[in-house]
This record gives C-alpha cells, sequence and structure tokens, in this order.
C-alpha cells in the first residue's frame, strides 16, 4: 500500500480562521484518504472551547497540535484584531518551526500549507523540503489587490480613499479607494505596513488555494492566472463553508417552521461583527419600520467593529434593545442573542433574504442556499465583497450611510422591502438561484473537484520523490 502523502497547515488564531483551513484539509481526506493532515494551531491567550470542541470532531487522519498560547500582555493593547493576528504568528513561529521539525523527521513533509496571516511560517517549508501554499479564505477579487498591493503602493501617493477615479483591479468592478480594506486606509500606520508585507510574502508561495470557484468569480480568477511576470499557480477548490450541525432544532428554526416561504429576513453580522448603541438602535427602528419579518441575531453593542473578534462578550445583548422593542414586535419578529444555527437558517424554506456583514464565509453559505442579500460590511475586506455582491454579481443591495456613519431607520426599512417584495429584489433571488446550482456543480465533480484532483496528483507525485529521497 502506497505511504500517505503528509502535509501540513498553519491556521492563523481565531475560530474563524481555523474552520475555512481545515474544512478544506477534510474535503481533500474525504476525495483522497491517502493524504493525512496536521494542523498545527497558533492561538492569542488560551484556545477558544469553539475550536477545542471543532477539532474533536475531525477525521481519524487530520492530527492537531495547539502550540503553547501567546500571552495577550506580549501585545500592544487595542491594537486592530489584524496586527494582533499577525503578532500572534510571529510570536508563535519557534513553535511552528519545532513542530515541522519533529513531523519532518518522522517522515517527509510533503507541502506546507498556511493560512494568509501565517505567511511568515511559509519560510520553513525549503528547510524541510516541502512545497509552500497559502490557503486564501476569501474572494479571488480580494486576492487580486493582494497581488495588485506592491504596485498600488508605488504608484499612488496620498490615501487610498482620496482617490477620484475607482481603481481598476485585472478582471474585476472597479471599486472607491475607500471601499480598499480597512488596513490600506492610513497608509502611515502599522496596520498598513504588515498588510503590504503580507501582500509581497503570499507571492513567495509555490500555490494558492483560493475558497471561490470559477463560476462564481471567472473573469478574477482568469486574470490571476494570466497575470503578467506572476508565477503564482491559482486553485481556485471553493466554495469549502462548515456544514450545519444536525442537533434538535432550536428556538429560531422552530419559529421559522411557522412563517410563510421566503418572507423572513436573517439578520447576522457573522462570529465577530459589533455595532454601536446608535447603530443598534436604528436597525431594531428600521427593523420595526419595514413591517418585514426578520430574525436577529444580537449581539451587545461596543463601538468597535470588530469588538467580538477575538473577544468573548458575557453581557445579555437584550438589554440595549430600545424600550418596548421587543413587545411590538413579538407577531412580527424574533431576536436571538449571541449565535443560531447560521447554515440551517439560511437553508430554510421561510427564508427569503440575508442583512449580512459581507464576510466571506457567510457569503458561500448565502450563497450556497441561493438567498439574496443586504450588504452591511464592518471591517477587514468586507467593503471589497459588498462592492463585488452589489455592482458585480448583482445579488445584492448596500444600504446607503449618513454623514455620520450610520444607516438610518428608514433606509433600512426601504432597502429590506425592495430585496423582500420588490422587482429589483426578485431579479436578484434569480440569480442568486442560478449561482446556487452553480456552486453545487463545481463542488460535485466540476471545476473546483476537479481543481483539487490536479492539486492532490502533484502533492502525490512530489511526495513519492521525497520518499525515495528519505528512504
Amino acid at each position: 500500500m502506497a505511504k500517505a502523502t503528509h502535509i501540513a497547515i498553519v491556521p492563523s488564531p481565531g475560530f474563524s480562521h481555523l474552520v475555512p483551513i481545515v474544512e478544506f484539509s477534510k474535503r481533500l481526506v474525504q476525495h483522497h484518504p491517502n493524504f493525512h493532515v496536521t494542523c498545527i494551531i497558533p492561538s492569542l491567550g488560551s484556545p477558544p472551547d469553539s475550536s477545542k470542541a471543532y477539532v474533536k470532531t475531525l477525521p481519524s487522519n487530520i492530527d492537531f497540535i495547539f502550540l503553547p498560547p501567546i500571552n495577550k500582555d506580549q501585545l500592544p493593547q487595542g491594537a486592530y484584531p489584524g496586527v494582533l493576528i499577525q503578532l500572534t504568528i510571529t510570536f508563535s513561529l519557534p513553535s511552528i518551526h519545532e513542530v515541522l521539525k519533529s513531523l519532518s523527521s518522522k517522515a517527509p513533509l510533503t507541502a506546507l500549507m498556511v493560512d494568509v496571516f501565517a505567511f511568515q511560517a511559509l519560510d520553513f517549508a525549503k528547510e524541510f523540503n516541502a512545497l509552500s501554499y497559502i490557503y486564501f479564505p476569501g474572494a479571488a477579487m480580494v486576492l487580486s489587490l493582494f497581488s495588485q498591493m506592491p504596485k498600488l503602493d508605488e504608484q499612488i501617493s496620498g490615501e487610498y480613499k482620496d482617490l477620484k477615479e475607482p481603481i481598476a483591479l485585472p478582471g474585476c468592478v472597479p471599486l472607491q479607494g475607500s471601499d480598499l480594506p480597512a488596513p490600506t486606509q492610513d497608509r502611515s500606520s502599522e496596520t498598513y505596513k504588515l498588510f503590504l508585507e503580507r501582500a509581497k510574502g503570499m507571492l513567495l508561495a509555490d500555490g494558492i488555494l483560493i475558497n471561490s470557484f470559477l463560476e462564481m468569480e471567472s473573469s478574477a480568477i482568469r486574470a490571476l492566472e494570466e497575470e503578467e511576470n506572476n508565477k503564482i499557480k491559482v486553485y481556485p477548490v471553493g466554495p469549502i463553508t462548515q456544514k450545519g450541525s444536525n442537533k434538535d432544532a432550536d428556538e429560531c428554526l422552530r419559529w421559522l417552521d411557522n412563517q410563510p416561504p421566503s418572507s423572513v429576513l436573517y439578520v447576522s453580522f457573522g462570529s465577530g461583527g459589533t455595532l454601536s448603541q446608535d447603530q443598534t438602535n436604528e436597525l431594531a427602528l428600521g427593523l420595526e419600520l419595514s413591517g418585514q419579518r426578520f430574525l436577529w441575531v444580537l449581539r451587545a453593542p461596543s463601538n468597535s467593529v470588530s469588538a467580538a473578534y477575538l473577544e468573548t462578550v458575557n453581557e445579555d445583548p437584550l438589554q440595549f434593545l430600545p424600550n418596548g422593542f421587543l413587545e411590538r414586535t413579538k407577531e412580527q419578529g424574533l431576536v436571538v442573542p449571541l449565535w443560531a444555527p447560521q447554515v440551517q437558517v439560511l437553508s430554510h424554506k421561510s427564508v427569503g433574504g440575508f442583512l449580512c456583514h459581507c464576510g466571506w464565509n457567510s457569503i458561500l453559505e448565502s450563497v450556497q442556499e441561493g438567498v439574496p442579500l443586504i450588504t452591511w460590511p464592518l471591517f477587514a475586506e468586507q467593503r471589497m465583497n459588498a462592492v463585488m455582491l452589489t455592482d458585480g454579481l448583482k445579488v445584492a443591495l448596500r444600504p446607503k450611510v449618513n454623514e455620520d456613519g450610520i444607516v438610518e431607520k428608514e433606509e433600512i426599512a426601504k432597502v429590506m422591502k425592495c430585496l423582500m417584495e420588490g422587482e429589483e429584489g426578485k431579479g436578484m433571488r434569480e440569480r442568486m438561484r442560478k449561482l446556487k446550482d452553480s456552486a453545487a456543480n463545481a463542488l460535485k465533480d466540476g471545476s473546483s473537484t476537479q481543481t483539487l484532483s490536479q492539486l492532490a496528483s502533484q502533492w502525490e507525485n512530489y511526495g513519492a520523490i521525497l520518499e525515495n529521497k528519505f528512504s
């Protein structure tokens, strides 16, 4: 029997970074059982319970190792989440190296695949004769920005948000400088320097796997493949998402069972997004004003849009709603604190729309269930995702923000009615249905499955070469 082809993966800290790269690994070993994967997990502080519970469900040919956690006191207080993630990886590099050294002493390591924030670990691949890969958990459009970033940094002076003309990335819809990711909005900041360093570091890998699929972003993917002087091989292997559990239906699913088909707007800002108190009030009043049915996953407000991203907040969020809101809307909607089984919610026949923070995992889940969107980007690359959904794919509406950065209740009610009842919403629903079919085909035996098979063959061939040298 052929020896297993061994690869190591390094996610970055946080449950939402762990899941995409591990879900890819599960798909790899499901389709190619001769692979063995070791997941090397850095963490800021002790690993979250969600991560510990998740890795216990992994198949036997995926091992996991939690690295010694990085002490939060070592990192700058109040820094942007991306900076904290990046520094956690930097401080974890000696531990990552130690694990890779131990693994490669027992059997050849064919490939090292890392999350975007863990790009520095790719330096170890050459030392252990492994191929090096980035697992890019976002859109091809965002990868296109990373590939162009060194050039943009040289060619453009001043802040991107002040540009009069839109930025045209190859194969992508044009976007305003203000819609570039949050780390690029202050070019003198440490956050921007790290972003640029990450963009340059990624381009040194042997290949980049994208959690997207050809039919969703064909022109952006083709442009990446054809880019001048670009020696990076791009592998679109998505949509890869975490499947919902089959546990007993909870309160919100029972509530959905009693609603008419396609009548409910699901409202959730992902695992880390938070709104201010003022914006929470406006959203509540907008939901009420719309007259539309809604299911709202509510988190306690904060003036930091990513407050819940690396921290756990224990306050009861329901106490922050406007007075009388729950009583007035008890026949119209349901508010659930902190969490809902999102995949089951989106797949429910009663759900007809999703008001979403535009995190890529949530977008892909919505695509796979054929649910059109209202985009409400908060941080990271979410504004870019919103542009692609609204201007490119035309499967979403984006509410307007006032001069104080608030989406007002009247605007919220207007876009809700447009999506749930209007002609424009019907067209979006139809386009999203087609995208759903394309996503299913890509994973069944279409573009993404074929790409995965090509990649697995390359790894097996290289693994065989290493095995001969090793023995």
